[in-house]
């Protein structure tokens, strides 16, 4: 990671006075801040060491809502398979849902499941279906190694976090074509309306550049998934190599 040294300025009277009036409870808990820089820096240790030491696989977001009987999960898991059969490991948040089906399809043919879980007050365990699991406690670390060590990325149908984990992803890579990887919206129907705003209600306004946003790719099943990261001759080639990957889980 690369770290900014900042000068910080000396703070003009007005908001000196302002913090001589904070309450009791207003006050820095150093000892909370010292703890949690602390663990974040032993997150992101192993993390570094787990995913730094895998082949740079591909990481898949959707949601954890999705049942298994829904055609997204259905989908997400022959992905998993045809990702591992590629060598490639498949790389979620470790939750249930689209990101229980790929870890679940990875696994059931012997691939790389990594699944990046993190505390949550309502939330499942992390799903049963890894080969590597980290735990996080904090959002922003985590986010940060779902992303670092990957090399595309698959968005299914899901909600607010995956509309985030989309959106930081699309503020990088239309800030700096270097860092860009290949990023597919999974599902044409449901996304219209997103990207239909973002080209109507930001681009008309000119609060984006509309002409730097060919970086994203739409499909609306594995196959078109797999054309666009790996290439139509080696997407056939899975699937002709997987015929099991036709099936839903539990059935192959």
């Amino acid at each position: 990671m690369l770290y900014a040294t900042f000068n910080l300025p000396s703070f003009p009277l007005a908001t000196r006075r302002h913090a001589s009036m904070m309450s009791p409870t207003d006050t820095v808990d150093v000892a909370a801040d010292a703890a949690l820089l602390a663990r974040i820096q032993s997150e992101l240790s192993a993390a570094t060491a787990c995913l730094g030491s895998l082949v740079p696989g591909i990481t898949v977001f959707g949601s954890a809502r999705t049942p298994s009987d829904a055609p997204d999960y259905q989908s997400a898991y022959r992905l998993g398979r045809f990702l591992a059969r590629a060598g490639l490991p498949v790389v979620t948040g470790g939750g249930p849902g689209i990101m229980g089906a790929v870890n679940q399809g990875a696994m059931a043919v012997g691939g790389v499941s990594v699944g990046l879980s993190i505390s949550l007050p309502h939330e499942q365990s992390p799903n049963p279906y890894l080969t590597h699991h980290l735990h996080f406690s904090d959002f922003q670390t985590r986010k940060l190694m779902l992303t670092r060590y990957s090399r595309g990325f698959v968005v299914f149908p899901g909600g607010f976090g995956t509309v985030d984990e989309l959106m930081e992803l699309m503020v990088a890579f239309q800030t700096s074509r270097s860092i860009r990887k290949p990023l597919v919206l999974v599902g044409r129907a449901f996304w219209r309306g997103f990207v239909d705003w973002l080209t109507h209600e930001l681009g008309s306004r000119h609060f984006i550049d509309l002409q730097n946003m060919d970086f994203i790719e739409h499909a609306d099943d594995e196959h078109e998934v797999l054309t666009i990261l790996r290439g139509k001759d080696e997407a056939d080639a899975l699937l002709l190599q997987d015929p099991h990957a036709t099936l839903t889980p539990g059935e192959g």
